[in-house]
Protein backbone atom coordinates (compact mmCIF):
# COMPACT_ATOMS: atom_id res chain seq x y z
CA UNK A 1 0.00 0.00 0.00
CA UNK A 2 1.36 3.46 -0.88
CA UNK A 3 2.41 5.59 2.08
CA UNK A 4 0.83 8.80 0.76
CA UNK A 5 -2.81 7.76 1.12
CA UNK A 6 -5.35 10.59 1.03
CA UNK A 7 -6.20 11.88 4.52
CA UNK A 8 -9.98 11.69 4.93
CA UNK A 9 -12.09 13.70 7.39
CA UNK A 10 -15.87 13.46 7.78
CA UNK A 11 -17.57 16.66 9.00
CA UNK A 12 -20.97 16.28 10.67
CA UNK A 13 -23.25 18.52 12.75
CA UNK A 14 -26.94 19.36 12.63
CA UNK A 15 -28.49 21.77 10.14
CA UNK A 16 -27.08 25.27 10.59
CA UNK A 17 -24.22 24.30 12.93
CA UNK A 18 -21.71 26.01 10.63
CA UNK A 19 -20.16 23.11 8.67
CA UNK A 20 -19.59 25.11 5.49
CA UNK A 21 -18.15 28.10 7.41
CA UNK A 22 -15.68 25.89 9.32
CA UNK A 23 -14.76 23.98 6.17
CA UNK A 24 -13.95 27.23 4.35
CA UNK A 25 -11.58 28.18 7.20
CA UNK A 26 -9.90 24.75 7.10
CA UNK A 27 -9.45 25.11 3.31
CA UNK A 28 -7.66 28.43 3.93
CA UNK A 29 -5.24 26.57 6.23
CA UNK A 30 -4.59 23.98 3.51
CA UNK A 31 -4.05 26.43 0.64
CA UNK A 32 -1.50 24.99 -1.77
CA UNK A 33 -2.44 21.39 -0.90
CA UNK A 34 -4.46 19.15 -3.20
CA UNK A 35 -7.89 19.00 -1.57
CA UNK A 36 -11.15 17.31 -2.57
CA UNK A 37 -14.64 17.70 -1.11
CA UNK A 38 -17.66 15.41 -1.18
CA UNK A 39 -20.64 17.46 -0.11
CA UNK A 40 -23.95 15.99 0.93
CA UNK A 41 -26.93 18.37 0.82
CA UNK A 42 -30.44 17.28 1.77
CA UNK A 43 -31.91 19.77 -0.70
CA UNK A 44 -30.89 19.24 -4.32
CA UNK A 45 -30.14 22.94 -4.95
CA UNK A 46 -26.60 22.39 -3.67
CA UNK A 47 -26.55 25.83 -2.04
CA UNK A 48 -23.47 25.27 0.12
CA UNK A 49 -21.67 23.83 -2.91
CA UNK A 50 -22.07 27.17 -4.67
CA UNK A 51 -20.42 28.88 -1.68
CA UNK A 52 -17.50 26.43 -1.42
CA UNK A 53 -16.74 25.99 -5.11
CA UNK A 54 -13.54 27.48 -6.52
CA UNK A 55 -10.92 26.63 -9.15
CA UNK A 56 -8.53 25.00 -6.66
CA UNK A 57 -11.04 22.55 -5.17
CA UNK A 58 -12.40 19.42 -6.82
CA UNK A 59 -15.89 18.83 -5.56
CA UNK A 60 -18.62 16.21 -5.85
CA UNK A 61 -22.17 16.89 -4.60
CA UNK A 62 -24.55 14.13 -3.48
CA UNK A 63 -28.01 15.56 -2.87
CA UNK A 64 -31.56 14.57 -1.91
CA UNK A 65 -30.86 12.51 1.19
CA UNK A 66 -28.13 11.32 3.58
CA UNK A 67 -25.00 9.58 2.27
CA UNK A 68 -25.23 7.16 5.22
CA UNK A 69 -28.74 6.01 4.19
CA UNK A 70 -29.21 2.91 2.01
CA UNK A 71 -30.88 5.22 -0.55
CA UNK A 72 -27.57 7.04 -1.25
CA UNK A 73 -24.91 4.74 0.25
CA UNK A 74 -23.90 3.35 -3.15
CA UNK A 75 -23.53 6.90 -4.55
CA UNK A 76 -21.24 7.72 -1.61
CA UNK A 77 -19.13 4.56 -2.09
CA UNK A 78 -18.77 5.36 -5.81
CA UNK A 79 -17.82 9.00 -5.09
CA UNK A 80 -15.19 7.85 -2.56
CA UNK A 81 -13.73 5.30 -5.00
CA UNK A 82 -13.61 7.91 -7.81
CA UNK A 83 -11.97 10.49 -5.52
CA UNK A 84 -9.40 7.86 -4.50
CA UNK A 85 -8.05 7.97 -8.07
CA UNK A 86 -7.39 11.75 -7.90
CA UNK A 87 -4.28 11.67 -5.72
CA UNK A 88 -5.55 14.25 -3.21
CA UNK A 89 -3.63 14.98 -0.04
CA UNK A 90 -6.88 15.68 1.82
CA UNK A 91 -10.51 14.75 1.24
CA UNK A 92 -13.31 16.29 3.33
CA UNK A 93 -16.79 14.80 3.39
CA UNK A 94 -19.34 17.39 4.51
CA UNK A 95 -22.32 15.36 5.59
CA UNK A 96 -25.92 16.54 5.49
CA UNK A 97 -27.06 18.04 8.80
CA UNK A 98 -29.50 15.15 9.01
CA UNK A 99 -26.80 12.53 8.42
CA UNK A 100 -26.19 9.81 11.03
CA UNK A 101 -22.56 8.65 10.51
CA UNK A 102 -22.77 5.53 12.72
CA UNK A 103 -21.84 3.30 9.73
CA UNK A 104 -19.06 5.44 8.21
CA UNK A 105 -16.29 2.86 8.63
CA UNK A 106 -18.37 0.17 6.91
CA UNK A 107 -18.80 2.56 3.94
CA UNK A 108 -15.05 3.28 3.81
CA UNK A 109 -14.36 -0.46 3.67
CA UNK A 110 -16.79 -0.80 0.75
CA UNK A 111 -15.10 2.11 -1.06
CA UNK A 112 -11.70 0.44 -0.60
CA UNK A 113 -13.08 -2.82 -2.04
CA UNK A 114 -14.44 -0.96 -5.11
CA UNK A 115 -11.41 1.26 -5.77
CA UNK A 116 -8.58 -0.94 -4.52
CA UNK A 117 -7.22 2.11 -2.68
CA UNK A 118 -7.27 2.77 1.03
CA UNK A 119 -7.99 6.13 2.63
CA UNK A 120 -6.08 7.33 5.67
CA UNK A 121 -9.23 7.89 7.73
CA UNK A 122 -8.42 10.68 10.20
CA UNK A 123 -11.76 10.86 12.01
CA UNK A 124 -15.20 12.42 12.31
CA UNK A 125 -15.50 16.08 13.30
CA UNK A 126 -18.89 16.99 14.80
CA UNK A 127 -19.96 20.63 15.03
CA UNK A 128 -22.10 21.55 18.03
CA UNK A 129 -24.31 24.62 17.60
CA UNK A 130 -23.85 26.49 20.92
CA UNK A 131 -27.18 28.30 20.52
CA UNK A 132 -29.48 25.44 19.44
CA UNK A 133 -27.79 22.15 20.39
CA UNK A 134 -29.66 21.38 23.63
CA UNK A 135 -33.06 21.81 21.97
CA UNK A 136 -31.95 19.80 18.91
CA UNK A 137 -30.73 16.99 21.16
CA UNK A 138 -34.20 16.72 22.73
CA UNK A 139 -35.79 16.55 19.26
CA UNK A 140 -33.64 14.18 17.25
CA UNK A 141 -31.72 10.91 17.60
CA UNK A 142 -29.50 12.08 14.70
CA UNK A 143 -27.95 14.85 16.82
CA UNK A 144 -27.09 12.35 19.58
CA UNK A 145 -25.59 9.89 17.07
CA UNK A 146 -23.43 12.55 15.39
CA UNK A 147 -21.80 13.37 18.72
CA UNK A 148 -21.58 9.76 19.89
CA UNK A 149 -19.63 8.75 16.76
CA UNK A 150 -17.23 11.69 16.49
CA UNK A 151 -13.54 11.99 17.41
CA UNK A 152 -13.45 15.79 17.60
CA UNK A 153 -16.39 17.96 18.71
CA UNK A 154 -16.28 21.66 17.88
CA UNK A 155 -18.61 24.05 19.73
CA UNK A 156 -19.54 26.68 17.14
CA UNK A 157 -21.15 30.14 17.54
CA UNK A 158 -19.38 30.53 20.89
CA UNK A 159 -19.54 34.33 20.47
CA UNK A 160 -23.34 34.15 20.77
CA UNK A 161 -23.47 32.50 24.23
CA UNK A 162 -21.97 33.07 27.68
CA UNK A 163 -19.42 30.93 29.53
CA UNK A 164 -22.11 29.14 31.58
CA UNK A 165 -23.62 27.84 28.34
CA UNK A 166 -20.21 26.64 27.13
CA UNK A 167 -19.66 24.73 30.39
CA UNK A 168 -23.17 23.24 30.13
CA UNK A 169 -22.36 22.08 26.59
CA UNK A 170 -19.02 20.58 27.66
CA UNK A 171 -20.82 18.60 30.37
CA UNK A 172 -23.45 17.34 27.93
CA UNK A 173 -20.79 16.37 25.37
CA UNK A 174 -18.99 14.32 28.02
CA UNK A 175 -22.23 12.53 28.97
CA UNK A 176 -22.65 11.35 25.37
CA UNK A 177 -19.02 10.97 24.31
CA UNK A 178 -16.57 10.73 27.24
CA UNK A 179 -13.40 10.72 25.13
CA UNK A 180 -13.72 12.93 22.03
CA UNK A 181 -11.47 15.99 21.77
CA UNK A 182 -13.37 19.28 22.37
CA UNK A 183 -12.56 22.58 20.65
CA UNK A 184 -14.29 25.98 20.73
CA UNK A 185 -14.92 27.89 17.49
CA UNK A 186 -15.70 31.57 16.93
CA UNK A 187 -16.85 32.69 13.45
CA UNK A 188 -15.53 29.43 12.00
CA UNK A 189 -12.04 29.93 13.48
CA UNK A 190 -10.59 27.21 15.70
CA UNK A 191 -7.32 25.53 16.67
CA UNK A 192 -6.23 23.64 13.53
CA UNK A 193 -3.69 21.52 15.42
CA UNK A 194 -6.03 18.55 14.95
CA UNK A 195 -4.80 18.34 11.31
CA UNK A 196 -1.47 17.08 12.69
CA UNK A 197 -3.03 14.69 15.24
CA UNK A 198 -4.34 11.15 15.14
CA UNK A 199 -7.97 11.82 16.05
CA UNK A 200 -8.73 8.08 16.03
CA UNK A 201 -7.10 7.99 19.46
CA UNK A 202 -10.35 9.63 20.63
CA UNK A 203 -12.56 6.78 19.37
CA UNK A 204 -15.52 6.10 21.66
CA UNK A 205 -18.41 4.26 19.97
CA UNK A 206 -18.19 1.16 17.78
CA UNK A 207 -19.87 1.32 14.38
CA UNK A 208 -23.58 0.48 14.23
CA UNK A 209 -26.52 0.64 11.85
CA UNK A 210 -27.38 4.22 10.86
CA UNK A 211 -30.82 5.64 11.73
CA UNK A 212 -31.01 7.19 8.24
CA UNK A 213 -33.54 5.40 6.03
CA UNK A 214 -36.15 6.15 3.37
CA UNK A 215 -38.80 5.99 6.12
CA UNK A 216 -37.10 8.55 8.39
CA UNK A 217 -36.12 10.97 5.59
CA UNK A 218 -37.77 14.38 6.23
CA UNK A 219 -39.88 16.02 3.52
CA UNK A 220 -37.92 18.59 1.50
CA UNK A 221 -39.56 21.25 -0.68
CA UNK A 222 -38.19 23.83 -3.10
CA UNK A 223 -39.65 27.24 -3.85
CA UNK A 224 -38.91 29.15 -7.09
CA UNK A 225 -39.80 32.84 -7.32
CA UNK A 226 -39.11 35.11 -10.32
CA UNK A 227 -39.63 38.57 -8.79
CA UNK A 228 -38.29 40.52 -5.84
CA UNK A 229 -39.92 41.54 -2.56
CA UNK A 230 -39.14 43.81 0.37
CA UNK A 231 -36.94 42.34 3.09
CA UNK A 232 -39.49 42.86 5.88
CA UNK A 233 -42.12 41.01 3.83
CA UNK A 234 -39.77 38.05 3.34
CA UNK A 235 -38.87 38.07 7.05
CA UNK A 236 -42.54 38.05 7.96
CA UNK A 237 -43.10 34.99 5.73
CA UNK A 238 -40.04 33.18 7.11
CA UNK A 239 -41.10 33.83 10.72
CA UNK A 240 -44.45 32.27 9.91
CA UNK A 241 -42.68 29.09 8.74
CA UNK A 242 -40.13 28.71 11.57
CA UNK A 243 -42.27 26.44 13.83
CA UNK A 244 -42.70 23.89 11.03
CA UNK A 245 -39.15 23.51 9.66
CA UNK A 246 -35.72 22.25 10.69
CA UNK A 247 -34.10 24.63 8.22
CA UNK A 248 -34.75 27.12 5.43
CA UNK A 249 -31.99 28.34 3.16
CA UNK A 250 -31.47 29.69 -0.33
CA UNK A 251 -30.88 32.82 -2.38
CA UNK A 252 -33.37 35.67 -2.74
CA UNK A 253 -33.56 38.98 -4.59
CA UNK A 254 -34.49 41.72 -2.10
CA UNK A 255 -36.20 44.87 -3.39
CA UNK A 256 -33.74 47.80 -3.29
CA UNK A 257 -30.88 45.63 -1.96
CA UNK A 258 -30.15 42.99 -4.60
CA UNK A 259 -29.28 39.34 -3.98
CA UNK A 260 -28.96 37.80 -0.51
CA UNK A 261 -28.10 34.38 0.80
CA UNK A 262 -30.91 33.46 3.24
CA UNK A 263 -30.33 31.14 6.18
CA UNK A 264 -32.89 30.22 8.87
CA UNK A 265 -31.72 28.12 11.84
CA UNK A 266 -33.93 27.80 14.92
CA UNK A 267 -35.60 31.20 15.31
CA UNK A 268 -32.66 33.13 13.78
CA UNK A 269 -32.88 34.55 10.24
CA UNK A 270 -29.61 35.59 8.58
CA UNK A 271 -29.07 37.52 5.34
CA UNK A 272 -25.70 37.76 3.61
CA UNK A 273 -24.90 39.56 0.36
CA UNK A 274 -24.18 37.15 -2.51
CA UNK A 275 -23.67 36.91 -6.27
CA UNK A 276 -26.73 37.23 -8.50
CA UNK A 277 -28.73 34.11 -9.41
CA UNK A 278 -31.18 33.25 -12.20
CA UNK A 279 -34.13 33.31 -9.80
CA UNK A 280 -34.94 33.32 -6.11
CA UNK A 281 -34.97 29.85 -4.56
CA UNK A 282 -35.57 28.52 -1.05
CA UNK A 283 -35.27 24.99 0.38
CA UNK A 284 -37.57 23.96 3.24
CA UNK A 285 -36.75 20.87 5.37
CA UNK A 286 -39.98 19.96 7.11
CA UNK A 287 -40.60 18.99 10.73
CA UNK A 288 -44.20 18.06 9.95
CA UNK A 289 -43.93 15.95 6.80
CA UNK A 290 -46.05 16.77 3.72
CA UNK A 291 -48.31 19.03 5.84
CA UNK A 292 -45.63 21.68 5.25
CA UNK A 293 -46.98 22.22 1.70
CA UNK A 294 -50.25 23.72 2.94
CA UNK A 295 -48.39 25.86 5.52
CA UNK A 296 -46.05 27.34 2.89
CA UNK A 297 -48.86 28.20 0.48
CA UNK A 298 -50.99 29.75 3.25
CA UNK A 299 -48.15 31.85 4.72
CA UNK A 300 -46.95 33.01 1.26
CA UNK A 301 -50.46 34.02 0.20
CA UNK A 302 -51.01 35.86 3.49
CA UNK A 303 -47.64 37.68 3.64
CA UNK A 304 -46.61 38.04 -0.02
CA UNK A 305 -49.48 37.20 -2.36
CA UNK A 306 -47.36 36.95 -5.55
CA UNK A 307 -46.97 33.92 -7.82
CA UNK A 308 -44.37 31.31 -6.85
CA UNK A 309 -43.80 27.64 -7.63
CA UNK A 310 -43.34 24.86 -5.10
CA UNK A 311 -41.83 21.49 -6.03
CA UNK A 312 -40.49 18.28 -4.49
Amino acid sequence: MESANTQLYVVTGFLGAGKTTVLLKILEQLKGHRVGIIQNEFGKLGIDGTILRNDDIQMVEINRGSIFCSCLKLNFVNALSEMAQQDFEYLFVESSGLGDPSNVEEILQAAQAVSGKEYDFKGVICLIDAVNFMEQLDDLETVYRQLKHCHLSVITKSDLVDNDRIQELRKKIREINPVCKIEISNMGELDYGFLREDLLLYQWAEGEETTNSEETKPKTLFMDFEGEIKKDVLVSFLNEMIPYVYRIKGFFKIEGQGWSQVDVVGSKIDFKECDSCEKSQLVFISKIGPAIIKKIFAAWEDKVGLEMKLRN
